[in-house]
């Protein structure tokens, strides 16, 4: 992966301290306004992420934990939270009645359906940019959830691990779900490589990335995380279903939907594990977490739901719902 463009302060100021090692400057300090969606403030988080997932090109590897990047990190990381309690309340469910909690706030999602659009009526080059979109989790999939793996207990540690096995291909490499992805971008005649589209991708699609990355590197936020997956998963076979239908419907098959397909088996098998083994093992063990997880799972279908009404809404006016070359700036 190589550094994108800036976008602003904080990200041009991360940007170009990872060129030298160590430091230099005292960091800006995160803006206020639009921390759930702003380009400048989630490069700069996603930047600051990534190096706990793989390298940059060109940056010293021990930017990753440099003392006054991880403070930084904490401020993005303060700003972002702190909109998402504003944006979805925490609430106080009692750990007996979660499951029953997490499934009505599944079955309550409101908002246009993105996988409906895209089985009826999305053009190859709209289907194009969903998955352009998509690249920056599904490139990592399963990743950021197996932070979370040392910090639960039995039975939910379990739980987990099996899901984890099916994501990264059950022992059989050419079956990883991130490659599946890879290839899928391949047959549509996108670049799969690691990052290839980060100076595309606008804030509201990182958000949903920095979203799990949030959850699982902090350990006190591991409920949110289990309810994050909890719900991905849960709502994952269905819309999954339909994007391969739609890209059927364009002439393409094979490569292009063994990615969509595999997910669709695989998640209704762990859609049983989840809520019930995952989260249901999760609060017999940490009761008074409970409310936590219920949160993250609002969390991630608020930040979903955004962020497909941003590739929709564009759509509608005939723009394109990625970031063009010319607006990726170093302004704010």
């Amino acid at each position: 992966m190589q550094l994108p463009a800036a976008r602003g302060p904080l990200s041009g100021f991360v940007i170009d301290s990872l060129r030298t090692f160590p430091p230099g400057t005292e960091s800006p300090n995160p803006p206020t306004s639009d921390p759930l969606t702003s380009d400048d403030l989630h490069l700069a988080l996603y930047l600051c992420y990534e190096l706990h997932y793989t390298s940059i090109e060109g940056v010293d590897a021990r930017w990753e934990w440099d003392p006054a990047l991880i403070e930084l990190r904490g401020h993005l990381e303060r700003a972002f939270e702190g909109a998402l309690r504003d944006f979805v309340t925490r609430g106080n469910e009692d750990a007996s009645a979660i499951i029953d909690a997490l499934l009505q706030a599944i079955a309550r999602e409101e908002g246009r359906s993105l996988s409906s659009f895209i089985e009826q009526e999305a053009t190859i080059e709209q289907v194009r940019e969903f998955v352009t979109h998509r690249s920056a989790y599904q490139l990592k999939e399963a990743d950021p959830q197996t932070w979370i793996i040392p910090r639960l207990r039995t039975p939910a540690k379990a739980a987990l691990v099996e899901i984890q096995s099916d994501e990264y291909g059950g022992g059989h490499a050419d079956r990883i779900h991130s490659v599946l992805f890879a290839r899928a971008m391949h047959a549509l005649g996108l670049d799969p490589s690691y990052g290839a589209y980060i100076n595309r991708l606008p804030g509201v699609t990182l958000a949903t990335v920095n979203l799990m990355s949030l959850f699982g590197l902090n350990r006190r936020l591991r409920g949110a995380g289990i309810g994050h997956l909890a719900t991905f998963e849960t709502t994952s076979s269905e819309p999954n279903g339909r994007y391969a239908k739609g890209l059927r419907r364009l002439g393409y098959d094979g490569e292009a939907t063994d990615f969509f397909d595999e997910h669709v088996e695989a998640d209704s098998v762990h859609e049983v594990i989840a809520i019930h083994d995952l989260v249901g093992g999760f609060v017999r063990d940490e009761p008074e977490l409970a409310a936590d997880v219920l949160w993250g799972a609002r969390c991630l279908l608020a930040l979903e739901r955004t962020w497909a009404e941003h590739l929709l809404s564009s759509w509608d006016v005939g723009k394109s719902s990625l970031l063009s070359q010319e607006s990726v700036t170093s302004q704010p």
